[in-house]
């Protein structure tokens, strides 16, 4: 090795080793502080001057998939005309979810309650005691109040299907039949 390349990696340690033994005075909370400010606005000037340059090259990627022709083109162009749709939406869909949750004071499961549940309904299929005789027994031994709660949330999955439906045919009532085969 030479010596040019070893002298480098020698001091380096005795930086490192001097600073470590600093005291904790006030003019190293200072200093770490001026470090901070200083570090804080250098990354300012890398993100203003990334900023630009990233949405430079995403306006390239969009003028070369522009350029694409064919059924590729279209779908590209299809894509971007629905994605600030989509984008729109999902956030208003996001937001009104947090609205529903907070408001309905709903929370997740916690994790010892989640592995239970699922621990149990694995020893439950490994022992082969789910059975259509037992599905059965349980299905017979439900109370007023599950049925009502089941029955509301049959009907609101038809619900959502329903005007899933709706949306996706862009039509009320029924679906076009096939004229060749009369």
């Amino acid at each position: 090795m030479s010596s040019s390349l070893a002298r480098p990696m020698l001091r380096a340690p005795m930086r490192i080793a001097g600073r470590r033994f600093e005291s904790s005075s006030s003019s190293s909370s200072s200093t770490t502080a001026t470090a901070a400010s200083k570090a804080q606005q250098g990354l300012s000037k890398v993100t203003s001057a990334a900023g630009p340059a990233i949405a430079g090259a995403a306006r390239g990627v969009g003028n070369a998939l522009s350029k694409i022709g064919g059924r590729t083109g279209r779908l590209i162009n299809f894509v971007q005309a629905q994605t600030p749709f989509v984008t729109y939406y999902g956030k208003v869909g996001l937001e009104l979810s947090k609205l529903v949750f907070h408001g309905q004071k709903m929370a997740p499961p916690s994790l010892t309650t989640f592995q239970t549940t699922y621990q149990n309904l694995w020893s439950r299929i490994q022992s082969r005691s789910i059975s259509p005789q037992n599905i059965i027994q349980q299905v017979r031994g439900l109370g007023t109040p599950q049925l009502v709660a089941g029955s509301v949330i049959l009907a609101e999955c038809l619900g959502f299907f329903t005007v899933g439906e709706i949306i996706g045919r862009f039509k009320l009532v029924g679906y076009h039949g096939e004229v060749a085969h009369h």
